[in-house]
């Protein structure tokens, strides 16, 4: 390919950026060069280019595809040096034109909140008025919770009275600036390393002036919380050095400010309260404002003293409690911060959007209500036919038993619209439908469809919109998932400024939470509220750390809404011990049941096995003479099944260790091919969990490791699910021998422990013992739904239960400290644009990376054969995405093993394998792994050994991603990739 680099570097850039690209290509100018190139040394070059770049760096890559046309691939360094297609542009301006624009000038005296020249006080008064009414519009009664959204509006920016604030804040250079998070000085002589952001000013005001406040006594925790985390806590590198109590924020304000900052938390401060107070009244036509019971009019120089320890508000606080109590407290009160906090940075945003001029004609006018009205039509679904599409796609169906009874249910949930409501129901009953007739029923405009799994996102688009027979013709349906992005079909992407408004958009819970465990979408939680929501298998959440407290959370939210919670709980297993304990639900009441229509029998066998047996005496590893699925708890498992039985049976293997085209397609091959009337290509599936749940898919016989009462009865849903088989439906139980002696530990008690199931899943097992006569009962789907019931009435196994749901929220509490109680900011570092998405450092399915793996050919199970290709490659263009693979930080580093740590391995090794002289520490390439241009090699090809010694130097827990010539087996470590006999 042919390319050329043009560079816009200035300063010690220039020499570093010439070097590299002097090195690769012919300069045809004093800032151009032009060479011939492979797609692996452009890459080279970009990465060496990144390597040398500082602020200065600026360069841009062009692909020359014709005498007619180039293509921009990438910029490296400052984007703001090109314009979007990588041109460097020429006589063009950011700035205002002063013909164009009617010019504001500072007057002295005057405190302005930003650069638009907006007065402080009307400001401050403006967003604590419409955080009020944009509270009262979602949630009417609860007027204490509303008056704190005001109180927290009328303080959030009191710190920008800071001096140092304000001095720059009048810099006619400033006039056109925009903070991603809100305005804060930006100077290349000021550092927030030494003094405090305006929100932290705000607290410590706050904190001083409410000292003696007793009207608020109630809210001044959710006050506190709101005016602190209205931004994002600043990422500081000496972080030690404090600013996490009101005692250090003093002292760092003192050093700086000295005797003015007395006067900057009392004098000044009262004052502009006392305006923004006296704003109030008269916008009010009161006598009176909530505001003057939020402050104190007189300054105590004691207060200080009482708080100089006193930490900020964390952002989520759980216990460390063996208490479900605690926990179900804590819940409600994080669930009321998320919604003040939310009102209050909404409310910001709005407000600081309008011209100086508008934000006092709004005021003067008495218009705010109407600005509120305005920005709520804006953001708010459209009103759309949606009730419409929903009626014709039940008319479709038949008017039968089946029918009748799904639409009273659906009536049922609909009658009330002050509780959250659960639909139970087997597998097949058709609890789709019936969730598409309650919002029917309910007017729905919007719906958000959450799942827990991007896979049953994609299910269940195929099932509404993206197949032959879809349940939805004419409505639009959206999937919106961090790889997904598509309306209608997978053919068509969803264009950004289209995101998110479709009549219902299916979505994960990674994306919802986003609006509570981030700053930058925090608005989304209005969005959250505004649509009729459905959590579908929301069951999966409860034994998931950090998911389980944040989705309790969401529905907790969802209580008291104006127009009715509108909100559907979705599962054949709703964990009853869940929904009463941590969500505070009357199952008697709240939970709807639609009973099954499937008369088919069923009956459970229970095989006991050594799970150390890798041949035919281990149930997962037998063929199958009928059409089954053998599910594994783990991937590894039903990799090494797949493997063993390549040459002998039609199989089909599906998990989630796969690159993203290979689990799309995979997806499709076992949906077309185990679907109702579908192709029968394949006679066997090998999966984990990731078929247990809303893929419409069946079988004539299931194989299950041995698993919650939950996942078991979701994975049972696929046997037999369109109840056409006439003999009894067998469902083979396989329990480790380990297990069931209950001695010594093996790999499924492992699992099942890290999972926080391990005492409800033996249990369950033995429930189904006691109930089944071991096995030698004949049941109905109905009989066994009744027996999931009657589990969870049983006080020996609530009592397991409990101690299981206890460990999982200890979990919960630990991974939300460390991921999610502190969104931050990077300070004095401006954003670049980037194309490609990189890891969050706030995820919460665990820290993990990106990976570059060789591939590994298993036709031949006793003999690998290691070739020379990677997993992927990465495009050199960023406007295309990287077909990538991500692994988890405990794989790479080998769980604590150093044997098995392949990071250590890497950074040994790497810089000899793929050139370079310097080899780097672990942490650095576990930060640069979150980019997907610098992945972390779990493996390498063989010419790629030869650098450090050839085959011998292969590691012996590398991960290699495995193919055979039916299909991708996806990412698998060397010592599992041949069968070994004992």
């Amino acid at each position: 390919m042919m390319v050329t680099f043009v560079s816009q570097c200035e300063k010690s850039a220039l020499k570093k950026t010439r070097r590299v690209l002097d090195a690769f290509a012919n300069r045809i100018g004093d800032n151009t060069w032009q060479t011939l190139i492979t797609e692996d040394g452009l890459l080279t070059v970009k990465k060496m280019l990144r390597k040398t770049a500082s602020k200065s760096t600026a360069v841009s890559c062009h692909w020359i595809r014709s005498r007619a046309r180039s293509q921009f691939l990438w910029v490296v360094g400052s984007k703001l040096k090109f314009n979007q297609q990588g041109i460097v542009p020429v006589n063009t301006t950011a700035k205002e034109i002063i013909m164009d624009v009617k010019q504001l000038k500072p007057i002295k005296g005057v405190v302005y909140a930003n650069t638009h020249l907006q007065k402080l006080e009307y400001h401050l008064f403006a967003v604590g008025f419409v955080a009020e009414q944009l509270y009262l519009n979602f949630y009417p009664e609860k007027t204490k919770l509303a008056n704190a959204a005001f109180i927290s509006g009328c303080m959030h920016d009191i710190g920008k009275l800071d001096p140092s604030f304000q001095s720059w804040v009048i810099k006619p250079k400033n006039k056109t600036y925009q903070a991603e998070d809100g305005q804060h000085i930006d100077d290349t002589k000021f550092s927030f390393e030494k003094h405090p952001r305006h929100n932290e000013i705000s607290a410590l005001i706050f904190q001083c002036l409410s000292d003696s406040a007793k009207g608020i006594c109630a809210i001044k925790p959710s006050i506190k919380h709101a005016i602190y985390w209205h931004h994002a806590k600043a990422f500081r590198v000496k972080e030690r050095d404090g600013f996490d109590t009101y005692g250090k924020i003093f002292n760092k304000l003192k050093s700086n400010l000295g005797e003015k900052t007395q006067q900057l938390l009392s004098q000044h401060s009262i004052e502009m309260l006392n305006t923004v107070s006296e704003i109030d009244k008269q916008y009010r036509k009161s006598e009176n404002s909530l505001l003057d019971k939020a402050y104190s009019k007189e300054f105590d120089d004691e207060t200080l003293v009482n708080y100089e320890y006193t930490p900020l508000p964390a952002y989520k606080e759980y216990p460390l409690s063996e208490s479900l109590n605690d926990y179900q407290n804590k819940i409600l009160t994080n669930a009321h911060n998320n919604e003040v906090r939310a009102c209050l940075i909404t409310a910001d945003r709005w407000v600081s959007s309008l011209s100086a001029t508008d934000l006092s004609s709004y005021i003067k006018n008495n218009k705010l209500n109407d600005l509120v009205e305005e920005q709520l039509a804006n953001n708010v679904a459209v009103e759309s036919s949606l009730t419409s599409h929903i009626q014709t796609c039940l008319n479709a169906f038949p008017d039968s038993e089946r029918s009748q009874k799904q639409s009273a249910v659906a009536k049922k949930l609909a009658e009330d619209i002050e509780h959250v409501k659960v639909l139970a129901g087997a597998a097949g009953c058709g609890k789709t439908k019936i969730a598409l007739e309650w919002a029917g029923l309910r007017g729905a405009q919007q719906i958000i469809w959450v799942c827990p799994r991007v896979q049953i996102c994609q299910g269940m688009f195929t099932e509404l919109k993206a197949s032959d027979e879809p349940y939805l013709q004419d409505a639009t349906v959206e999937i919106f998932t961090g790889e997904f992005k598509y309306t209608n079909n997978f053919e068509t992407p969803t264009p950004e400024s289209e995101q998110l408004i479709a009549d219902i958009v299916i979505t994960t819970i990674d994306q919802l939470l986003s609006g509570v465990i981030s700053h930058t979408k925090a608005d989304r939680l209005l969005n959250y509220l505004s649509a009729h929501i459905v959590f579908d298998e929301f069951h999966e959440y409860i034994n998931m750390p950090a998911f389980n407290l944040l989705f309790a959370e969401l529905v907790i939210s969802r209580n008291q809404l104006n127009n009715g919670s509108n909100i559907l709980l979705v599962s054949a297993t709703p964990n009853y011990f869940y929904l009463e304990n941590l969500l505070n639900l009357d199952v008697d009441y709240d939970v709807v049941e639609m009973p099954s229509f499937n008369c088919k029998k069923y009956q459970f066998d229970f095989v006991r096995y050594d799970e150390t047996k890798e041949d035919e005496a281990n149930p997962l590893y037998q063929n199958q003479k009928l059409t089954t699925f053998t599910i594994s708890n783990t991937a590894t498992t039903a990799q090494k099944s797949f493997i063993h039985n390549l040459a002998k049976e039609n199989a089909v293997l599906l998990h989630s260790k796969y690159k993203k085209s290979d689990k799309q397609q995979l997806f499709n091959s076992v949906f077309e091919s185990f679907k109702k009337s579908g192709t029968g290509v394949f006679d066997q599936l090998r999966s984990g969990p990731i078929v247990q749940a809303s893929l419409n898919i069946s079988c004539d016989y299931m194989i299950s490791e041995m698993t919650t009462a939950e996942n078991c009865l979701q994975r049972m849903g696929r046997l037999d699910r369109f109840g056409q088989n006439d003999n009894v439906n067998r469902y083979t139980i396989v329990i480790p021998e380990n297990v069931y002696i209950n001695k010594g530990v093996g790999a499924v008690s492992r699992f099942l422990a890290t999972s926080n199931s391990l005492l409800s899943s033996k249990a369950w097992y033995q429930f189904l013992v006691d109930n089944t006569d071991n096995g030698n009962k004949v049941f109905t789907i109905v009989d066994i739904y009744q027996l999931y019931k009657d589990f969870y009435q049983l006080p020996s196994a609530v009592d397991l239960i409990e101690q299981d749901s206890i460990s999982a929220m200890k979990k919960s509490a630990m991974l939300i400290t460390a991921k999610v109680s502190e969104p931050q900011t990077m300070i004095a570092r401006k954003k670049q644009q980037t194309q490609r998405a990189k890891i969050s450092n706030n995820s919460l399915r665990g820290d993990s990376r990106f990976v570059q793996m060789a591939v590994c050919n298993v036709d031949n199970q006793n003999t690998p054969a290691f070739i020379e290709e990677y997993a992927y490659t990465i495009p050199v263009d960023e406007m295309e995405k990287v077909d990538n693979l991500t692994a988890s930080t405990e794989l790479i580093q080998g769980y604590g093993d150093s044997t098995n740590n392949l990071l250590t391995y890497m950074v040994k090794k790497h810089h000899r394998i793929k050139g370079g002289t310097k080899p780097y520490k672990d942490f650095i390439l576990l930060n640069d792994a979150k980019d997907p241009e610098y992945p972390v090699h779990l493996s390498y090809t063989p010419n790629d050994l030869l650098a450090v010694g050839g085959e011998s130097a292969r590691h012996s827990a590398a991960i290699y991603y495995a193919v055979c010539e039916k299909q991708a087996i996806g990412a698998i470590s060397n010592k599992n990739l041949t069968y070994k006999k004992d």
